[in-house]
């Protein structure tokens, strides 16, 4: 299991360094110890984390309410958490999306 995934009761903890203002929406990979996320949206009012969830709601199949920040708001260092799937499901969902 990579080190930016973690097991907890309620589903996945996802840990992320994410680049707003990107030219495109993607996941790009592991980066010491995170995941990666490139996002289009600016770090403003929320903008930035509110794409960030919606994309790992697309990504791993679930509805936009399972995905929810824990922290990192304000960072470019979060984590997100995936209610309801494994770690497994989860790991294997994202590392379809980084193969595309």
């Amino acid at each position: 299991m990579p080190d930016w995934l973690r097991s907890v009761e309620e589903g996945t903890v996802i840990s992320l360094h994410v680049q707003p203002r990107a030219s495109r929406n993607e996941i790009i990979g592991e980066q010491d110890g995170a995941l990666k996320v490139r996002l289009t949206s600016p770090p403003v009012e929320g903008a930035a984390n509110k794409l960030c969830c919606e994309i790992f709601a697309k990504t791993c199949g679930v509805p936009k309410r399972n995905v929810s920040i824990l922290s990192g708001e304000k960072s470019r260092q979060k984590r997100l958490l995936v209610s309801g799937l494994s770690v497994a499901v989860v790991q294997e969902k994202i590392e379809e999306q980084i193969k595309r």
